[in-house]
C-alpha cells in the first residue's frame, strides 16, 4: 500500500493463498506488533526524531489520526444493511493544508536544511536499483520531487470529490486512524472484497487517472531493465516480475504516528493472483519501515525504508509475502515536495494493482 532481503520459500501456491489473513491491505487492522510475535513479547520497533519539529498548527487535523484505532463508541455509518463506513455527512478529509486562518507555518531552520542536504548526498551513493529477492525490486528516488508533487496534487483533487478520502471501519464498529481512497474500483475492508461502490454511501470510486498509469508502466520497465542486466542464466525479468496494467489502486495516508501488522494482499481476482501479477507501491512524505517476510513473524521479516519517491515493487515469487509497516519517521518528507504541495505531515501511500488478469 512498506532491508535487506533474503529468498525464502516460496507463497505463490494454491496452499499460501489460503492462509487468509484478517486484514489484506497496507493499513489492515492496526494490530499491535508485539501481538504477532510468537514467544514473550518484546517492544515493537519504532522510530524517533533526534532534531526539534517544526511546531504547526493544522485546523481540522482529526485527533484520531494519532491513535491506532478509534474506539467503536464513534458513530459508524451505515447504508442500513450493517455496511462499514465513515460517518455520513462528514467533510471530504483534505490531504494537504491550505493557508487558512489559524494555520501557521514556520520556516523551515538550519537542522531541517542541513538535513536535507546530508540526505541529498547520502542518495547519490544509494544503488537506484535494488533486487531485495526474486519478484521484488526497489527503485530508489524513482519518482523524482516535480512527479511527486503532480501525484500528490492529484490525490488530493480526487481526494476531496466523490468517492475520495474517507476514514474506514469494521462492522462492530471500531475505525482505522487514516484516510482511504479507492481508484477503478472500491475495496471494503471490512469484507476484504472489491466491488463497484462504496457500502456506507453508495459513492463509485474515482477512475484510474492515465498520469498514474504512465508512473507504473515507466516503474515496470525500469525493474525489467534491471533485471535483463543480470546475464545468462538469469530467470526472464518478465517471468520474475509479469507485466501487469493497473486497472485498481488504493491510496491511503497516514500520519507519523501509523503503523500496519505484516498481511498479505490476496484480495484480487483469482487471474491476476494466478498470474502473480504485481503490487507496484508509491511511498511520497514521511519516511517509512517496511517489513517483508515469507512468514507472519515480525522477528523473521526484513527491513528496509520506504523513502518519498520509492517505488516497491513484488510479483512473481513474492506476490504473496506478508509485509507491513512498523513505523513512520516524523519530518522525513523533502521539504520541496512538502513546500509544493502542502502535504500534511504524514505518508501517502499508492499501492496499484491489477484486479483481474484477461488474455
Amino acid at each position: 500500500m512498506e532491508g535487506g532481503g533474503g529468498d525464502g520459500r516460496k507463497l505463490a501456491t494454491s496452499s499460501s493463498r489460503r492462509q487468509k489473513p484478517r486484514a489484506s491491505r497496507e493499513f489492515g487492522p492496526e494490530r499491535s506488533l508485539e501481538s504477532q510475535k510468537e514467544g514473550p513479547c518484546s517492544s515493537s520497533p519504532s522510530v524517533s526524531s533526534t532534531e526539534s519539529m517544526l511546531q504547526m498548527v493544522i485546523p481540522g487535523l482529526p485527533k484520531s489520526l494519532d491513535s491506532p484505532v478509534q474506539s467503536p463508541k464513534s458513530k459508524s455509518a451505515s447504508s442500513g444493511s450493517g455496511a462499514a463506513g465513515s460517518d455520513l455527512g462528514a467533510a471530504p478529509f483534505d490531504i494537504c493544508m491550505g493557508n487558512s486562518k489559524g494555520t501557521v507555518i514556520l520556516k523551515h531552520g538550519l537542522l531541517e536544511i542541513n538535513r536535507e542536504k546530508r540526505r541529498a548526498k547520502e542518495l547519490s551513493n544509494i544503488a537506484p536499483v535494488q533486487h531485495l529477492r526474486p519478484g521484488m525490486v526497489l527503485l530508489k528516488n524513482f519518482l523524482k520531487p516535480d512527479d511527486q508533487v503532480e501525484i500528490i496534487k492529484l490525490c488530493r483533487e480526487l481526494g476531496v470529490g466523490t468517492g475520495g478520502f474517507y476514514q474506514p471501519g469494521y462492522r462492530e464498529g471500531g475505525k482505522l486512524s487514516l484516510r482511504m481512497m479507492c481508484l477503478g474500483k472500491n475495496w471494503d475492508p471490512d469484507s476484504r472484497s472489491y466491488g463497484d461502490i462504496r457500502p456506507f454511501d453508495g459513492a463509485q470510486p474515482p477512475q484510474m487517472p492515465q498520469e498514474l498509469t504512465k508512473f507504473v508502466e515507466e516503474a515496470i520497465k525500469a525493474s525489467h531493465d534491471f533485471l535483463k542486466q543480470r546475464g545468462k542464466g538469469a530467470t526472464e525479468p518478465s517471468v520474475e516480475l509479469p507485466q501487469m496494467s493497473p486497472d485498481i489502486c488504493i491510496v491511503n495516508f497516514y500520519t507519523t504516528g501509523g503503523k500496519l501488522g505484516l498481511h498479505q494482499d490476496k484480495d484480487e481476482d483469482e487471474s491476476s493472483l494466478e498470474k502473480r501479477l504485481p503490487v507496484v507501491s508509491f511511498s511520497l512524505g514521511d519516511t517509512a519501515e517496511f517489513l517483508y517476510g515469507d512468514d507472519r513473524d515480525v522477528d523473521k521479516a526484513s527491513k528496509i525504508k520506504l523513502e518519498s519517491g520509492d517505488v516497491l515493487i513484488f510479483g512473481g515469487q513474492s506476490r504473496l509475502i506478508f509485509h507491513g509497516v512498523s513505523g513512520i519517521m516524523p519530518k522525513s518528507a523533502p521539504l520541496m515536495v512538502t513546500d509544493k504541495a502542502n502535504l500534511r505531515p504524514g505518508r501517502l501511500n499508492l499501492t496499484f494493482r491489477q484486479h483481474k488478469y484477461e488474455p
